[in-house]
């Protein structure tokens, strides 16, 4: 798939995937993760897996358990899952980002933290297809969501952590669906400046990455109406029809939500804490407020994680195509990701919208190293 020159790097024209790899050689220098620093300064990471633990559970050894995989079976394995799906918004770019993060060392960083690392190969999406009205690109996203899906689905049917690396929003349309036919009483927190609770039917732009939350969301979409949309026939029958209740999620770090979107949470009674209430009450009581809603009926509700790098800060994250200024301080963005490590409910997780060719070679370098410790920090490392 090409490029084109829309919203590449100055001194870029038309290239393929591969002719932005000087790009981040500029950017990343030798490709060793720990010699960049995220933000101001050259920070390093000794990447310390947690020692948080509960002594109220034990091994077999009588030796406190660390609650954060306990819904997970043993050994704790991850599965890396590259979705470089780009076809969800008009930004090119957004393609790169899995690879981007696994070249600068994720795998042998959650290796490091005790996981063990299963890798699959980039899902392959189709670049042509039908569209539905209200719905761009929908055969092709639809069509590699399912595949996203299946992945997702089977993984954590066997008890690993499925780990999605976007990409654009819409692949969640995947890992929502593959979860949910896993863990029917999911609770999900979504990290994201946008709520992305569009339907075709009430989307201003129809770019679908504005859409998962809203395709796979209990009261939203009729089956009958799933089945009329090119790709999406598969959300309607087993094993992906268990919707997402309403009250099991939650939204953190809101600030540019559409009209419709707001009265739908409103009358959907969807928990959500934006940009103001984090300002308000601070991260740490928006996170426990967060927790105690999703796991107050069952304290064993399996999470799963939707972070969007635009949560962030424009200041800590610039390479993404939908910055909103007033985000989640560098601080903030790996707090929301700890305490939801340390839950022990969490069961897999994506990361999305990192785009390295929306910012030059700083930005771009600061945003992936963002997205790195973000994903160490859910993944369980730890400053004690």
């Amino acid at each position: 798939m090409l490029l084109t020159s829309m919203n590449l790097p100055k001194g870029l024209a038309t290239f393929g995937r591969d002719s932005l790899l000087p790009h981040f050689k500029r950017a990343f220098g030798s490709g060793n993760a720990n010699k960049t620093g995220a933000g101001i300064g050259n920070v390093q990471s000794q990447m310390l897996p947690s020692t948080y633990t509960d002594s109220t559970r034990k091994d077999e050894d009588g030796q406190p358990l660390t609650p954060v995989w306990n819904l997970l079976k043993a050994p704790r394995t991850a599965t890396i899952i590259p979705a470089p799906m780009t076809f969800g918004q008009p930004f090119t770019g957004v393609d790169l980002g899995p690879s981007s993060m696994i070249e600068e060392g994720l795998p042998s960083q959650l290796s490091q933290l005790g996981w063990r690392i299963e890798n699959t190969p980039e899902v392959d999406f189709a670049t042509e297809g039908r569209e539905a009205p209200g719905a761009r690109n929908s055969e092709i996203v639809g069509g590699g969501a399912f595949k996203i899906a299946e992945l997702v689905r089977t993984n954590a049917g066997e008890g690993k952590f499925p780990l999605t690396l976007g990409g654009d929003h819409s692949i969640s349309i995947g890992t929502l669906a593959g979860m949910l036919s896993n863990y029917p009483d999911l609770g999900v927190i979504w990290v994201d400046a946008h709520a992305d609770l569009n339907t075709p039917e009430i989307s201003g732009s129809g770019n679908m990455h504005g859409m998962p939350v809203g395709l796979c969301t209990e009261g939203m979409m009729k089956d009958e109406d799933l089945r009329n949309i090119p790709g999406l026939s598969w959300l309607a029958e087993k094993p992906y029809k268990n919707r997402l209740k309403p009250s099991n999620l939650v939204y953190v770090g809101l600030r540019d939500v559409d009209l419709p979107e707001r009265a739908t949470i409103k009358r959907l009674g969807i928990k959500y804490y934006s940009m103001y209430d984090i300002d308000r009450l601070g991260i740490g009581r928006v996170m426990e407020g967060a927790f105690q809603h999703l796991t107050e009926s069952n304290p064993s509700r399996p999470i799963h994680l939707s972070y969007d790098i635009d949560a962030i800060d424009p200041a800590s994250a610039p390479a993404t195509g939908t910055a909103v200024r007033g985000g989640l301080t560098y601080r903030e963005a790996h707090y929301v990701a700890e305490r939801t490590a340390n839950s022990g409910n969490l069961v897999g997780a994506d990361i999305v919208e990192l785009n390295p060719s929306l910012s030059d070679d700083k930005g771009v370098a600061e945003t992936t190293q963002m997205g790195l410790a973000v994903v160490r920090s859910f993944m369980g490392e730890s400053i004690i």
